[in-house]
């Protein structure tokens, strides 16, 4: 009865997907495409049973690709399907897949447009990557047995109490899911609490520590270094949130005013905010370079501005000090383990509740500061770039948290593995 009223008030809001489509699209223009694919009808319809993989936006989609390559290897009989919500996370399977995989929407959680996506698509298993929580999704696959996986798992603890409001509800949503992989013990109790069954939770990490740095990076890092000054001190504040640059720009100024030759490279979580973060660094009184623009930094660039998809580790890899958006609005923080895995000193802000047990483990190593404001901010950048042995001293405690914590991988394979092959003999 209460997935029927929850679904009931689904399509009672359902004009109000197009209203959030239009507003997003102004920022956006991607939000006004392919809406047909959100309420389930496609022109893609695949030769053969594929392997469902859905990652909301961009973050999972990345976390996604090492994941996608290892089962195209595994199993070349069935190709791979992988969904997004976002256009940016859209763009990053394009970008980083091609036409090796097939790519369409998400469908809405409404019964008809699962349905429709179901019978188009007749995925052999559904691979949800962190936690995305679709009670028609989930439902609709076990009455198809069609088995389900929430794959690199994790819940936060103000998630888990919003979700413990919804009681039977939420138990009953919880217990259909076949395979949950989570990062971690809390992740796994909160996940239990909500309805997972204990036979079901599996602790097996986070497969982000299994980050891929291909051999060229350093190369490719190198000759963006010279194009912004191969003498000049760098720090990168990447992911920033909205409202957050202005504390990163009052950081900024601070650290210039002691050292002039500092070079910001700013990188904003999402796309549509790009215009809108260099206009506010420009009001600043700042020199700005837009990776856009495909030209270098002279020594009186204040700002090199990453607007671009996909570079993100690049401008690790050429950055000195990283600062991980996110965390200095109480946004829960963004992933910081690439930046880790190139050995860069860390600085977050206090939010960082969405990657909890990363933190922890970057903290016990030295290998990160928690900063609360600006001015904090900007001391710290200040003393990686004054003393070299502490900077490379915290870059390789974090490279070493990556290197100790990698493995999460091939224990996830291992368990596609077997739900597939016990649950739906169409997996070889």
């Amino acid at each position: 009865m209460a997935r029927y009223l929850y679904s009931a008030v689904l399509y009672l809001i359902s004009p109000l997907f197009i209203v959030y489509l239009l507003w997003r699209s102004r920022r956006a223009p991607a939000y006004r495409e392919r809406w047909a694919e959100r309420f389930g009808f496609y022109e893609l319809k695949p030769e053969k049973p594929p392997i469902w993989v859905h990652a909301v936006s961009v973050g999972e989609a990345q976390a996604a690709v090492p994941l996608i390559d290892k089962l195209r290897e595994r199993y070349p009989g069935h190709p791979v399907l992988v969904t997004t919500t976002t256009p940016t996370g859209s763009a990053r399977v394009r970008e980083a897949l091609g036409d090796e995989v097939m790519h369409v929407y998400a469908p809405y959680d409404l019964p008809g447009a699962v349905g429709r996506f179901l019978n188009r698509m007749q995925p052999v298993m559904a691979i949800i990557m962190e936690t995305e929580i679709w009670p028609n999704i989930f439902y609709h696959c076990a009455q198809r047995k069609i088995p389900t996986m929430l794959a690199n798992a994790r819940m936060s603890a103000r998630s888990a109490a919003g979700y413990r409001k919804l009681g039977k509800f939420m138990q009953g949503v919880m217990g259909s899911i076949d395979v949950v992989a989570a990062q971690s013990q809390d992740d796994a109790a909160r996940l239990i609490s909500l309805g997972v069954k204990p036979a079901h939770m599996h602790i097996i990490g986070s497969v982000k520590f299994d980050v891929y740095i291909p051999a060229s990076l350093k190369e490719q890092a190198e000759v963006l270094r010279r194009d912004w000054g191969v003498g000049r001190s760098i720090w990168i504040a990447a992911s920033t949130r909205q409202g957050e640059e202005e504390s990163v720009l009052d950081a900024y100024a601070q650290v210039k005013h002691a050292q002039p030759d500092a070079l910001l490279v700013l990188v904003p979580r999402h796309p549509e905010r790009f215009d809108g973060v260099a206009s506010l660094c420009e009001k600043r009184g700042f020199n700005l370079v837009r990776r856009s623009e495909h030209r270098g930094c002279d020594s009186d660039t204040d700002i090199y501005l990453g607007d671009s998809m996909g570079e993100l580790p690049l401008f690790y890899a050429a950055s000195d000090v990283a600062f991980i958006g996110g965390s200095l609005v109480p946004a829960g923080g963004q992933n910081p383990i690439e930046a880790a895995a190139l050995g860069l000193p860390i600085i977050i802000g206090p939010s960082f509740y969405n990657f909890t047990e990363v933190g922890r483990m970057l903290r016990e190593d030295e290998a990160v500061c928690v900063v609360k404001d600006s001015e904090q901010l900007a001391a710290m950048v200040l003393d990686c770039f004054r003393d070299p042995n502490l900077r490379h001293q915290r870059g390789e405690n974090a490279r070493g948290v990556v290197e100790r914590n990698r493995g999460a991988m091939e224990k996830l394979l291992k368990l596609i593995d077997q739900t597939g092959l016990s649950q739906n003999q169409q997996l070889p």
